[in-house]
């Protein structure tokens, strides 16, 4: 299978049994980046660090299952399979490895792979995420509020758990860009994500990343803190710290600084 130049339409491929939908920005002769979003997001979180980044990767962009226009499939899931969406879309595209960034949720799809699945990296980038994301007992009563309620349960609150004050009065239509896509996404597939999310506990084996790995925290990020990072960074061996002053969704809010802290770690 070929796949050369942008991809703008983005494309579908069937994993296990949904489809999930992809994007890919440049040559395909170039090595390949994984970008893997946060919940609640789509792929379009992501086109800061495409539109520098494609210049010299083949970037490849994915919805995560549950989110924008990749399906969530009617069985409970946990972290695991969310790991092996991203084998499955490797496989699809005839590519043996692939570096990988991941945000918050997709840092820990990232953590998964680097434990699991090394052999398909070539480097790993995990942003505002930790090893566990918050406790069980949150996120099952989230996953039963937007099961009840809808995602406008949720969609209120989201900018301050994102972004910083300042950035909220400053970027007016980027904030409200992205609660739209919050608000737009489908219930069950966000809810499917939050209760792997009150499962998804990688703090035993974290140690266990051997691929060279970057930590990327928000200085002002309440969700995934610093300290979290710090904990990350010191049990990956070898792996490196980097902040950006932003909240937690750091590659909109910080995008410039985020992007040349990615760039020059992959380019290494």
């Amino acid at each position: 299978m070929t796949h050369t130049g942008n991809d703008t339409a983005g494309k579908t491929c069937e994993v296990d049994g949904i489809g999930m939908h992809y994007r890919t920005d440049g040559d395909r002769a170039q090595p390949c980046l994984i970008l893997s979003n946060s919940l609640g997001t789509d792929l379009s979180m992501w086109d800061a660090q495409a539109a520098v980044l494609a210049g010299d990767f083949f970037v490849v962009r994915y919805d995560t299952r549950g989110h924008g226009q990749s399906a969530s499939g009617s069985a409970p899931f946990g972290i695991e399979r969310l790991g092996l969406d991203v084998v499955a879309l490797l496989d699809h595209l005839d590519i043996a490895r692939a570096a990988f960034c991941g945000i918050s949720m997709g840092g820990l799809t990232g953590q998964w792979l680097g434990i699991h699945q090394a052999q398909r990296l070539t480097q790993l980038v995990l942003a505002n995420t930790a090893a566990r994301i918050g406790g069980a007992a949150p996120w099952q009563l989230r996953a039963e509020q937007v099961r009840r309620d809808g995602m406008a349960a949720v969609a209120g609150s989201a900018a301050a758990r994102w972004f910083t004050p300042q950035f909220i009065a400053r970027e007016t239509d980027t904030v409200a860009r992205m609660v739209a896509t919050l608000r737009d996404q489908d219930a069950g597939g966000y809810a499917a994500c939050c209760e792997a999310l009150a499962q998804a506990d990688l703090c035993a084996s974290v140690g266990m990343i051997t691929v060279p790995t970057l930590v990327i925290a928000g200085e002002h990020d309440p969700v995934t803190t610093l300290d979290d990072a710090r904990w990350l960074q010191q049990r990956v061996a070898g792996s490196r710290l980097a902040s950006v002053c932003a909240s937690h969704i750091s590659n909109v809010e910080a995008a410039q600084a985020f992007t040349a802290q990615l760039r020059d770690f992959l380019v290494l």
